[in-house]
């Protein structure tokens, strides 16, 4: 399986401005975290994206892209249908191949030298099937991620043979059906907003109805389907995701980008130096 074409949905209410946002990676430089998502894909061998916008945003998401125009295909979903509504738009770009697909509002930060979705690209080429990223998400944070639940696979680090996916499943739901073992207690395998899909995935989601539970149709109702039909794996990456959506999400963000660059140093400094502040303030009142 050679991946060589990416989809980024960037069009959900309320979260389609959060690609345009302007952060400073990890050398110094500022860019859009649009700009940071469509450096994930180029350094991973991706040739060729699709990015899913809302109408009239794409003037914005054009001058986002920074040097990246020519290389950047623009779909723009007419009406807030939901997120596999998204996902389908992109079907005539993609053909019958499989693809990457990323979310625009996380950012992904490798523990390694490869980047996350290189991580991710290797994974699924030796296994030739759909395989989602995760990471270990705490209880309290899933109302903000897809969960799946799996079986380790032996003499293969970090990834599961997924039996179950629940979108923002709540703690008890979690806890009685989507326990992984070898995860510490309290802690479940989230959606890194980051997979490698096949075109099985694209027609299940075709089948399901537009409303699944008094909700859109999400990725996830899909992939809760797709271990009845073919192999499906999920793959802990050496690496986190920032979630830009989340509460101070953009602030979180840009603290991880810059204590893992090159001016750590120096932004450390300056937290020290606001906190002795602001103690010093609160003594003083």
């Amino acid at each position: 399986m050679h991946i060589r074409k990416a989809v980024i949905t960037a069009a959900a209410p309320g979260q389609n401005r959060l690609p345009l946002q302007q952060l400073v990676d990890r050398s110094g430089e500022e860019k859009t975290a649009l700009q940071l998502v469509l450096e994930e894909c180029w350094s991973s061998g991706i040739e060729d994206v699709c990015v899913v916008i809302s109408p009239g945003d794409e003037q914005a998401f054009v001058a986002a892209t920074g040097q990246h125009k020519g290389n950047v295909r623009f779909l723009t979903q007419d009406q807030p249908l939901g997120y596999a509504h998204a996902l389908l738009l992109a079907k005539g770009f993609v053909g019958n191949s499989s693809f990457l697909h990323l979310v625009g509002d996380h950012l992904y930060l490798s523990d390694n030298s490869q980047t996350c979705a290189s991580q991710l690209l290797s994974v699924a080429a030796e296994s030739g099937c759909t395989v989602s990223a995760v990471q270990a998400t705490r209880e309290n944070n899933l109302p903000y991620f897809g969960i799946v639940s799996g079986r380790p696979l032996p003499n293969q680090r970090g990834v599961y043979e997924v039996d179950t996916v629940q979108e923002k499943p709540t703690p008890t739901i979690a806890e009685q059906t989507l326990v992984t073992p070898g995860l510490r207690a309290g802690h479940y395998l989230g959606f890194f907003g980051m997979h490698v899909l096949t075109k099985q995935v694209l027609t299940i989601l075709e089948e399901l109805p537009e409303r699944h539970a008094d909700r859109a149709k999400t990725l996830a109702d899909a992939l809760n389907i797709l271990p009845a039909r073919e192999k499906y794996l999920a793959f802990q990456v050496q690496g986190h995701r920032c979630n830009l959506g989340m509460k101070y999400g953009l602030l979180r963000a840009q603290l991880a980008i810059g204590l893992s660059g090159r001016d750590r140093d120096r932004i450390l400094s300056d937290l020290i130096e606001l906190l002795a502040n602001r103690h010093e303030e609160g003594a003083a009142q």
